[in-house]
């Protein structure tokens, strides 16, 4: 089964009572028995739910895994695969990701004992001056947020194999319309299915993806005994939204593409961020491991005047200045001040995360009108 047919068709089933082709909502908490133990399949809805497993087993179906899990939200996912470590664990990640990542590494779970180490990966061959033996974790985003920058996951897993260390990647980014980091040696996939899977802007939700059973069966009891689940409605949600993945990918592509090509000519700004660019530092390894190149681009105005891209993204109404990004409609927004608040201002400018970034998430409308915003926006 190709992919545009897995996002409709894959890992579902037809409900079995009335052969109702969507899944139905379960809103249920509990399930009847008929002796003590004796059930169908489902006790209680913290440990399984109908809905939420078929979202799962779509999980698992798009991204060519065998294991899908369903989580609260992104972070609520992360946590789970941090809970896989135990005090004096360390864990390699990259050094530019998203704002919420690098709070909970920092000011959650470093109070644990888990020490973090962020670096650069543009170079995977930089990764094993900081593995020793207690690196039980690499943690990868590709493309990268805010910057854009790529990371080769086929080389870093060959980092990981050879030392016995799980490869976790983040691909909220791509979605697995573009990229699939288990075919390129990756142990387990996170997605904040709030984003591209969901597509919508009206869920907040995450998911892991796995093809191990040993590490699958770990997660789902960490699943289970702390509870962030999401619920059947929201389950229902991101079902429906992950039907019309590829179509709306496509068109996240096309348009971000064209934005992307606008921005890199105009006068006022200094410097684009999009792995589709021939002159992006790994653009052949984007070519490579990506199908294409994403709705998410990031730029900066010349002189790296506050101020003037404060103005810029005010100033926007197709792009709504708002959080979050992956949806249907564009998005604006200014990551030092937003989503990468929580990072110390010198920690964010050694990425280039500095005060003039916009980055957008360029949606699925007419492309002539997100340039006609933009331009009125820098004019």
């Amino acid at each position: 089964m190709k992919f545009n047919t897995k996002t409709i068709h894959g890992g579902q089933e037809h409900d079995k009572a009335y052969g109702a082709v969507m899944p139905p909502i379960y809103q249920t908490s509990t399930y009847a028995q008929s002796t003590p133990g004796g059930h169908k399949g489902y006790e209680y809805s913290r440990t399984h739910n109908p809905t939420r497993n078929a979202l799962e087993n779509a999980f698992a179906s798009i991204e060519n895994g065998n294991f899908g899990l369903a989580f609260g939200s992104g972070l609520a996912a992360i946590d789970a695969i941090i809970k896989l470590l135990k005090p004096g664990d360390e864990v390699v990640s990259t050094n530019d990701l998203y704002g919420g990542t690098y709070r909970l590494f920092t000011k959650i779970y470093e109070a644990f004992g888990i020490k973090f180490h962020f670096i650069g990966m543009e170079n995977a061959d930089k990764i094993e001056n900081y593995v020793n033996n207690n690196t039980k974790l690499i943690w990868v985003e590709t493309p990268t947020n805010p910057m854009l920058n790529i990371i080769d996951i086929k080389a870093v897993s060959k980092v990981a194999k050879k030392h016995n260390i799980l490869l976790a990647v983040d691909n909220t980014f791509a979605t697995p319309y573009l990229q699939k980091p288990l075919d390129l040696g990756a142990d387990i996939v996170m997605h904040s299915a709030t984003k591209y899977l969901g597509g919508h802007s009206d869920v907040v939700m995450g998911a892991l993806v796995v093809k191990n059973k040993e590490l699958a069966d770990r997660l789902y009891f960490i699943q289970n005994a702390s509870g962030a689940i999401c619920g059947p409605q929201d389950s229902f949600l991101v079902l429906r939204g992950i039907k019309t993945l590829h179509v709306r990918m496509q068109r996240h592509c096309e348009n971000g593409k064209a934005v992307a090509e606008f921005l890199a000519n105009h006068p006022k700004i200094e410097k684009v961020y999009w792995p589709g660019f021939e002159t992006h530092p790994n653009h052949e390894i984007a070519k490579s491991q990506m199908d294409d190149f994403g709705g998410m681009l990031s730029f900066t105005t010349k002189g790296n005047d506050y101020d003037a891209s404060v103005k810029i993204v005010e100033k926007l109404k197709i792009f709504t200045l708002a959080e979050s990004l992956g949806g249907v409609e564009s998005l604006s927004g200014h990551p030092a001040s937003m989503t990468h608040a929580s990072i110390p201002k010198e920690e964010r400018e050694k990425t280039g995360v500095v005060d003039s970034l916009i980055r957008l998430s360029v949606g699925i409308e007419d492309i002539d009108d997100l340039i006609n915003d933009l331009k009125q926006a820098l004019g």
